[in-house]
């Protein structure tokens, strides 16, 4: 069986297009029967018949079965197998192009180079990239923005803001000064000129709730947004490092307008401490009776003195839940500012060196000239000034 087969394989007959075409010729154009052609050829009839079919498909312009009789046909077929290969060939550059260039200008540069031997439109279809954005690119070339001014503008900002400020302040100021810088241009130019803002770090709490002082309700409740100056105060105490000990900070801060309107600085904490800052507090701005002072349970808030000061001038007392510094989270958020913008970029020999730079801080830059967002983009006393004007802080504590 498998010696037939071999055989058979080895004495099949192969037959050119030529023959092929010879044989349906003699059917059609001279008239010879399909079984006439099979005897002298020693074809088999079904052969022959396909072969004239094919002649009839391609002679009507049909892509027949098999290779192709005709010239015109094979001719066809070539053209047909170029074109399939030449639309993989383009496909494969777009792909190649597309891995390999490093930028926008790059491709622009090719498809001048490039123009100068075909039109523009045939090369941006064959780089497959966007005409319009070729002519726009091309334009912006002559055209180019002044980084150099804003750079210079946006520096100049972003030192005076003590390496504070992030895009988005950036912008805010750089728009009150007349300059027409979006976000996200500033972000761009930030990263140009090497400017990183200063960011957070993990700090501890200061809080001694562990006492068996009386402690107020949470009058304030996370109402941080009174209509008001002189509605609402929080008060808190944080610590700062210096080569001489710890230094102790006491603040109280308007909700209001976020201004700080009292402090105090000890290298103790005691009651006294925060009976400075809120004394400050009450000297400068003379609150009415039913001012709200909310703080945390810390047993500085919760001592007789403390208390007694409140009571003097009519101030109501608030305080934050056990364990829950979100209560008082504006305050906390004042001292993480000031540590990042200020003590966490500074070393202090000693506490006068603290007490000058913290009190610099709050008065030459916190509450006259940085921007809150919650504020609009605007400072504390610029805050203050468009409905109340707030009395001017002392200098020093």
């Amino acid at each position: 069986m498998t010696d037939k087969t071999t055989d058979t394989t080895k004495n099949r007959r192969t037959f050119d297009p030529a023959f092929k075409l010879q044989v349906a010729r003699m059917v059609r154009e001279q008239g010879v029967s399909v079984s006439q052609v099979c005897r002298e050829m020693k074809l088999t009839e079904s052969v022959v018949r396909r072969w004239v079919h094919q002649l009839d498909d391609e002679s009507a312009g049909r892509p027949g079965i098999g290779k192709p009789l005709t010239a015109e046909q094979q001719r066809i077929r070539e053209l047909e197998a170029e074109v399939r290969r030449l639309k993989s060939d383009n496909e494969l550059f777009k792909k190649s192009f597309g891995l390999l260039r490093t930028g926008n200008k790059v491709i622009h540069d090719v498809v001048t180079e490039l123009a100068k031997q075909a039109p523009i439109k045939q090369v941006c279809q064959a780089l497959d990239i966007s005409r319009s954005g070729y002519y726009a690119a091309r334009r912006r070339v002559n055209t180019p923005k002044p980084i150099c001014q804003d750079s210079v503008h946006a520096q100049a900002v972003f030192l005076a803001s003590g390496r504070t400020y992030g895009s988005r302040r950036l912008s805010a100021a750089l728009r009150a000064q007349g300059h027409d810088v979006g976000r996200h241009r500033c972000r761009t130019l930030m990263k140009a000129c090497g400017l990183k803002a200063c960011w957070r770090r993990k700090f501890a709490h200061t809080t001694d709730s562990k006492h068996h002082l009386p402690v107020a309700e949470n009058v304030l409740n996370r109402q941080f947004e009174p209509e008001a100056p002189n509605t609402a105060w929080v008060c808190d105490v944080t610590y700062i490092r210096t080569d001489s000990g710890w230094l102790y900070l006491a603040a109280v801060l308007d909700l209001y307008s976020r201004r700080i309107v009292g402090w105090s600085m000890a290298p103790t904490m005691p009651a006294q401490l925060v009976c400075d800052a809120l004394s400050m507090a009450i000297s400068v701005r003379q609150p009415a009776p039913g001012l709200l002072v909310h703080s945390d349970r810390g047993s500085q808030y919760a001592s007789a003195e403390h208390r007694q000061l409140l009571e003097n001038h009519g101030l109501v007392l608030s305080m934050s839940r056990k364990g829950n510094c979100w209560d008082n989270a504006v305050m906390e958020r004042f001292f993480l500012n000031l540590k990042m913008e200020r003590v966490w970029q500074t070393r202090y020999a000693n506490h006068t060196e603290a007490k000058q730079d913290i009190t610099d801080y709050i008065v030459n830059f916190y509450n006259s000239t940085r921007l809150h967002s919650k504020l609009g983009y605007r400072s504390p006393a610029q805050y203050e000034t468009l409905d109340s004007p707030a009395a001017q802080l002392p200098a020093c504590a």
